[in-house]
C-alpha cells in the first residue's frame, strides 16, 4: 500500500484491526537488535516514556506481528529460550512435552508444563515521542516488542465499551494518539496498568512530507512469522530434551529427523540462549511473562489435552 493509500483507506482500518485482534491464531526476541526499543527503567522498577503506533508498512496487512516463544531453565542448569513452531501452525516439540505433562493428572507435572509455557510476544513499528532516560532515540522508529496487557489497551480503544467513547485507531496518522508508557515493579514483575492513550491528535500536525518520511522508514513485521527464521522440529527436540537432561532421548530420532537436522543446521541461524541469560530471568523477564494469567494458562493446556 502507498503512502496515498494508506490515507485513502484509514476509514476502514479500525474493523480490520479489531477482526484481526480477535484472530486466536497462534501467530525470540532478537537479542541485540538495534532496530528494537526498549523501556529503561529506574533502580526501583519504574519508567516513563511516550510512542506512537505506527501503520503497516507498504506491502503488510496489519501493523503488528505475534509469535510465541519458550523459555525455561532445565535441571541440566541449562536454558531453553526458541521460538515455537506453533507461531507459523506446526507442531512443537516443548508444547508436544507439555501436553503429556498435563495429560497425567499429577499436579507436579502440570506445575513443570506451567513453568515451560508458551510466551505471546507481539511486535510493532514504534516512534519514540519522549524517552528522558535516552533522549536519543526520540523522533526515531524502532521496532516494539509487548504483551498481551499492552494489547488489551490497543484494542480497548478501537472498541470501546461505552457509548460516550469513540472508536480510536491509535495506529492511525491522522487521528491516532500518542501512548504513555507507564512501567511499575509489582510483586517482582514489570506492571503496565497505568499507561494509558493520550487524546487522539495528528502526528507532526499532519504535515505530510515528515508522515511520508517516517512511513518510509517502517520495518518490516514478516520476518517474525517467516518460517526460515524458525529452528526445524528435529533442532528444537534436540536443544529440548539436551536441556532437561534427557539426551539420550533426543538422540532417538530417526534416519529423516537426522538428515534434516543435518542439512538445515547451516541453512537457519539459530537464536542464540546462552549469549542471553543474562537477560532472562529464572521466569523469564520479558514484558509478555508478566501478562500471562493461570487462567489462560489453564485454557492453553486445556485445549492441548482434549487434541
Amino acid at each position: 500500500m502507498s503512502f496515498e493509500q494508506l490515507k485513502a483507506n484509514r476509514d476502514n482500518a479500525i474493523s480490520k484491526l479489531v477482526a484481526a485482534g480477535a484472530d486466536t491464531n497462534e501467530k525470540k526476541k532478537d537479542y541485540g537488535d538495534d532496530r528494537q526499543w526498549k523501556p529503561t527503567v529506574d533502580k526501583a522498577g519504574n519508567g516513563y516514556a511516550v510512542i506512537r503506533f505506527l501503520p503497516a508498512a507498504e506491502g503488510e496487512d496489519l501493523p503488528w506481528v505475534r509469535y510465541w516463544d519458550h523459555g525455561f531453565k532445565g535441571s541440566t542448569g541449562r536454558w531453553y529460550i526458541e521460538r515455537s513452531l506453533t507461531s507459523i501452525g506446526q507442531q512443537d516439540p516443548v508444547s508436544e512435552l507439555n501436553s503429556e505433562l498435563w495429560n497425567t493428572g499429577r499436579d507436579e507435572d502440570k506445575e513443570i508444563a506451567r513453568q515451560r509455557k508458551r510466551r505471546l510476544h507481539h511486535v510493532s513499528n514504534i516512534l519514540v515521542v519522549s524517552d528522558s532516560a535516552n533522549p536519543e532515540n526520540e523522533g526515531k522508529v524502532f521496532l516494539y516488542e509487548y504483551g498481551k496487557k499492552l494489547m488489551d489497551k490497543i484494542m480497548d480503544v478501537m472498541q470501546p465499551q461505552f457509548a460516550d467513547e469513540t472508536p480510536v485507531n491509535p495506529f492511525d496518522f491522522w487521528g491516532g494518539a500518542n501512548f504513555k508508557l507507564k512501567i511499575r515493579q509489582v510483586e517482582g514483575y514489570r506492571n503496565y496498568d497505568k499507561s494509558e492513550f493520550d487524546a487522539p491528535t495528528q502526528l507532526f500536525d499532519g504535515s505530510e512530507a515528515q508522515l511520508e518520511e517516517v512511513y518510509n522508514k517502517l520495518h518490516k513485521l514478516g520476518e517474525f512469522t517467516d518460517p526460515a527464521s524458525y529452528k526445524t522440529y528435529a533442532e528444537l527436540k534436540k536443544k529440548l530434551y539436551e536441556v532437561i537432561g534427557e539426551a539420550d532421548v533426543a538422540n532417538t530420532f530417526t534416519t529423516a529427523q537426522n538428515v534434516e537436522l543435518n542439512t538445515t543446521k547451516e541453512s537457519v541461524t539459530p537464536n542464540s540462549v546462552e549469549s542471553s541469560v543474562d537477560e532472562v530471568g529464572p521466569t523469564g523477564s520479558s514484558e509478555s511473562s508478566a501478562g500471562d494469567s493461570d487462567e489462560d494458562t489453564l485454557s492453553y493446556f486445556a485445549k492441548l489435552a482434549q487434541s
